[in-house]
């Protein structure tokens, strides 16, 4: 089962695709985009895998973030 925290970093990853940008979904969250890219950093780390592409222009899932859960 999963925890608050990690609930919370599930849908702060979801608005981050959603808006194809930390900065946008950091406004949204009212919260700066260092402190989403630490939380997305440290789910990534906790997964094991990349969930998202990152350049200094654009946000976008990689393969794996893409990807649906299995039931």
């Amino acid at each position: 089962m999963l925890n608050r925290s990690q609930l919370s970093d599930l849908s702060i990853f979801l608005l981050i695709v959603q808006h194809r940008s930390f900065r946008k979904a950091a406004d949204h969250l009212d919260v700066t985009v260092s402190a989403l890219s630490h939380r997305m950093k440290s789910l990534e780390e906790r997964l094991g895998v990349r969930l998202l592409n990152r350049t200094s222009r654009s946000v976008a899932p990689t393969a794996a973030g893409r990807r649906s859960p299995k039931k």
